[in-house]
């Protein structure tokens, strides 16, 4: 069961990013050039697996526990800010997040930028593509590497994370838009949860104590986070309509 959280939750939460990235190297690769928004996705994409190369290895030194524990505080710190964000979307307290715009606000900033050429390469192009790519597959490989290793296996993550890029990837080249059709907020509100009962579980070990069953209670966390989560959209969305 817990292989099978594990690679959803990586698959979920690296879909989610990838998706913000794509907004990005469309936008400037139809409006600064292909060749130059390509290059910043691959040079982008070198940079990544050098950090997951480096620091993989290293997480392995790190006790256990202590692992657990620390990895466990941070997914409980973004689980909950996803989460958060994604309940007061549903619940209309905050706007949706809007592919479409971003890529419309994107393309004319790309479009009204000076043209510099280096290597090459149109740079505002190339730079624009690296840093939006870079930005979102820093928090891929945070989630591949830090799941993978308190599981001790990154394989699978990076199995999650790999179906999801493939797929966006897919997706893109297809439609050549931005996956503005995708249930972005669904997806956040999913990984949130994910994130959220990953946080207390392995947090909760790593200071010492058992959970009845080891990995048979996580299903069991996962039902908690997500009554508790429904209920906060229930309720929220009665103020709403009481306040307007």
């Amino acid at each position: 069961m817990t292989a099978a959280f594990l690679v959803l939750s990586a698959f979920l939460a690296s879909a989610v990013e990838f998706v913000e990235a794509l907004t990005i190297v469309l936008a400037a690769g139809l409006t600064r050039g292909w060749r130059s928004s390509l290059t910043g996705l691959g040079a982008a994409t070198v940079v990544l697996a050098a950090i997951v190369a480096a620091l993989g290895p290293t997480l392995k030194l790190v006790p256990i526990d202590v692992l657990r524990l620390v990895v466990g505080a941070l997914l409980l710190a973004f689980g909950l800010q996803w989460l958060r964000k994604a309940i007061l979307r549903a619940t209309g307290f905050k706007a949706l997040h809007d592919e479409d715009a971003i890529f419309a606000r994107e393309a004319a900033e790309a479009h009204e930028a000076a043209s510099e050429t280096r290597a090459g390469l149109d740079w505002y192009g190339f730079t624009l593509s690296f840093k939006g790519v870079l930005l979102e597959g820093l928090e891929v490989a945070f989630i591949v590497i830090t799941f993978g290793s308190t599981q001790g296996s990154v394989g699978l993550a990076a199995l999650g994370a790999g179906i999801a890029l493939v797929l966006v990837a897919v997706v893109g080249v297809v439609v050549h838009a931005p996956l503005s059709r995708v249930p972005e907020n669904t997806m956040k509100f999913a990984v949130g949860v994910m994130l959220t009962t990953f946080g207390i579980f392995w947090s909760t070990e790593g200071v010492g104590a058992h959970w009845p069953g080891n990995d048979a209670a996580l299903p069991v966390v996962l039902a908690f986070v997500v009554a508790l989560s429904f209920a906060s959209v229930v309720l929220l969305r009665r103020r709403r309509l009481v306040l307007a």
